[in-house]
Parts: structure tokens; C-alpha cells; sequence
């Protein structure tokens, strides 16, 4: 029986793919802190839970023993609590990271999966492909990018074998819904569900990727058990539904009660996963679409 660790596990994404790796008779190991403000967090009653915290290397260290899988999740995700504490986002994304890396390396894991993020992406020029420069608009993308940087060095010089995703929009069941700063499609579902106005950012006209929770569990499991030459080791893929749709036909999806509020510094105008390498390597192809997905949820 294969085991697979999760940092992170009970979170959104997280959770997700420890799901799928019972279905597929894993054992799972999840390591979680509890330190994001969800309202919720979720754990598998199934899975091997751990209240620890990956800043803390000794305590989490004697769970990478016999692991053969490691799903990196945990984080400091969020971009304006980073903005608002770099200190603390530079700590999780970088030394957490690093730490998890190490274990994973002293106990020769099979393969780590890193969870980061197309915002490392910046302004560049869309549709997003891996071969372009970074352009971190904000503490969050540079603590993010510079893990996968410790990701590419812990392979090339170390030999982990390691995958890095970087994530567009993710959404879907088990997304935070709490405070001003959730994912976009929380915030409106939260405010509709409360009989409140949708506040949109800015003018509403910038354009985003939207990708499915479970699709994005998905492509963590391909990235995991399928066979990759080593070439595409400490590489990037893109992790995206391959199509941007604007946040005000998102909002439109859900209510036409809106009102617009001010534009947040270090966020980009627009993003677009060009997906061909995920699919061309990892055999991987995303099925469901937002419209499709918001429209279920009315």
C-alpha cells in the first residue's frame, strides 16, 4: 500500500486530495496547523491526522519515514495577508517549505508535489506558458516563487525528484467563504447566500482562470503516479481550465445585486493557463467548467 503525505490536508485543496488518495487505497498521512482563517477545516477520519506545524522540522520529521509520496499544500496562501505580514508568509512558503523538502529528502521520497501559484506570473503577457519570466507583484508571489526555486534546487542539486504546479483560480465545494479576502466565487456565493450586495474589485472587467478543486486534486494524483523522465523534475506546469472569464460574468453567474468597490494593489489585470504541458506529460485534462459549476450551484 503506498503512503502519501499531505500538508495542509485539511484545508481546501488539500482535503481534496486526500479523498482521492483513499479512494485509490493509500495511506494517508495529513499534517495541518489549523493556522488559515477558515471558518472549517476538514479532516479525513480516515487519513492519519497531525496537528503540526512544518515550521517546526523536528516535530513532523519521524512522519516522512516510509513515505512514498509527499503533496505540499500548506501555506500561506492568501495575497493580502502577506501583503500585511510578509514576515510571516516568508516563514511558511519559504522555511516551510524548505523543511518539508528536507524531510522528503532524508527519507528518500519518491516524488514531492508542490502547490504554487500563477501568480508568480505577474503581468506577463496571456495565455501564461512555463517558459516565461517571473514577475511577483507582491510578497505572496515572491514567497511562493522562491519555493519553487528550493523545489528545482533540492531536485537538480539533491536529486528529489519534485513537481511544481502552479495553480490558477481554484474553486469549488470546501472553498473558504470567510472574510474579504477568500477566493472571489466564495465571497459572491457567501454575500448571495446572505441577501448582500456582490462586491466587486475594481471595474469588474479583469479576467481570470478558473479551474475545478477536483480537477486540480486530479492532476496532483497523474503528477504522483505516473511515470516522468526526469527532465521535467523542479519544472513548472500550469495548472488552469485553459479559458478566462471576467469577474463581472462570474458575478453575473451568481447575482445582479453588485456594487463596485476600489481596486487592490499587486493583483494582476489578467491571467490564462496555457495548459499543453500538463496535458502533454501528464496526460492531464481539466472537466469542469465555472459557468457549469456555479450554475449547479444555484
Amino acid at each position: 500500500m503506498p503512503t502519501s503525505i499531505v500538508t495542509g490536508g485539511a484545508g481546501f485543496i488539500g482535503s481534496h486530495i486526500i479523498d482521492k488518495l483513499i479512494n485509490l487505497n493509500h495511506k494517508v498521512i495529513c499534517i495541518d496547523n489549523q493556522s488559515s482563517n477558515n471558518e472549517k477545516f476538514y479532516w479525513n477520519e480516515k487519513s492519519d491526522n497531525h496537528k503540526l506545524d512544518i515550521l517546526n522540522i523536528d516535530s513532523i520529521k519521524f512522519l516522512f519515514k516510509d513515505v512514498d509520496y509527499v503533496f505540499h499544500c500548506a501555506a500561506e496562501s492568501r495575497i493580502v495577508p502577506a501583503i500585511e505580514n510578509p514576515v510571516n508568509a516568508t516563514k511558511i512558503n519559504v522555511i516551510g517549505t524548505c523543511n518539508v523538502l528536507q524531510c522528503a529528502r532524508e527519507f528518500n521520497v519518491k516524488k514531492v508535489i508542490y502547490s504554487s501559484t500563477s501568480s508568480g506570473y505577474g503581468n506577463n503577457e496571456c495565455p501564461n506558458v512555463e517558459t516565461q519570466g517571473d514577475d511577483c507583484l507582491n510578497p505572496y508571489s515572491v514567497s511562493k516563487i522562491a519555493g519553487e526555486k528550493l523545489c528545482k534546487m533540492y531536485s537538480d542539486f539533491f536529486g528529489l525528484p519534485t513537481i511544481i504546479f502552479r495553480y490558477f483560480n481554484v474553486y469549488g465545494e470546501r472553498a473558504p467563504q470567510k472574510g474579504q479576502y477568500c477566493p472571489v466565487i466564495g465571497i459572491f456565493l457567501r454575500q448571495k447566500k446572505a441577501g448582500q450586495k456582490l462586491t466587486i474589485v475594481g471595474n469588474g472587467t479583469q479576467r481570470r482562470d478558473f479551474v475545478y478543486v477536483g480537477d486540480v486534486a486530479e492532476a496532483n494524483i497523474l503528477a504522483a503516479l505516473k511515470d516522468i523522465r526526469s527532465e521535467y523534475y523542479g519544472t513548472n506546469f500550469n495548472i488552469g481550465y485553459g479559458e478566462n472569464i471576467s469577474i463581472n460574468e462570474i458575478a453575473n453567474l451568481i447575482s445582479k445585486d453588485q456594487v463596485f468597490i476600489p481596486p487592490r494593489k499587486g493583483e494582476v489585470k489578467n491571467n490564462l493557463a496555457n495548459i499543453n504541458k500538463a496535458n502533454d506529460i501528464l496526460g492531464w485534462i481539466p472537466k469542469v467548467s465555472v459557468e457549469n459549476w456555479i450554475k449547479s450551484q444555484n
